[in-house]
């Protein structure tokens, strides 16, 4: 097993209470993201960050989220777009720029991840329902394994949080907690 973090959205727009985009459970996953990066840097296995962000223009805003974006866009530019406090991307770590829910969809990710050897993704951030569903459904259609971190995942609501943990649980993705993985990882 050559397990990979991808790390999606654990950004400021969707984490800090402040923002109109706030996921509820953001600050519980946090947690779970900083110990999950801690596990996988501590093995040696990467973590790659997958950060949503626009252009300027918004030309490549996808039509669900136009006029969202008019209003709150995400941009290199914008302190919304930057990581929450307490996580950082560390030297050497691959980020990932995506534009739709999925962190696979028109990005390199699957590129990056065959080129280290990776089989097994596991997905931690935010939100469950959008963009962690997303990547973790296209992720079982590459043919990875597919793990989403129940304790290091958010969704608006712990009913929303369960019925989509659920749902991925019967399309064959593994749903696990941060410590079975990284135990996991030390014995691999």
């Amino acid at each position: 097993m050559r397990p990979a973090l991808i790390v999606v959205d654990m950004q400021n727009d969707f984490c800090l209470p402040s923002s109109r985009l706030f996921v509820a459970g953001a600050a519980v996953a946090i947690d779970g993201v900083q110990r999950a990066v801690a596990g996988f840097r501590a093995a040696g296995a990467p973590v790659i960050w997958v950060i949503r962000q626009h252009r300027p223009g918004g030309e490549d805003v996808d039509r669900a989220r136009q006029a969202l974006f008019r209003e709150q866009p995400f941009l290199a530019s914008s302190p919304g777009a930057d990581l929450a406090d307490g996580l950082a991307v560390a030297e050497g770590e691959v980020i990932v720029v995506k534009r739709r829910w999925s962190a696979f969809f028109a990005t390199d990710l699957d590129l990056v991840l065959r080129r280290l050897g990776i089989d097994t993704v596991v997905v931690a951030g935010v939100q469950t329902p959008n963009c962690i569903r997303a990547t973790a459904v296209d992720a079982t259609s590459l043919d990875y394994e597919t793990v989403v971190l129940s304790d290091a995942t958010a969704s608006a609501d712990d009913t929303v949080q369960a019925a989509n943990l659920s749902d991925m649980a019967n399309m064959g993705i593994r749903i696990a907690t941060v410590e079975e993985t990284v135990r996991g990882l030390a014995t691999a």
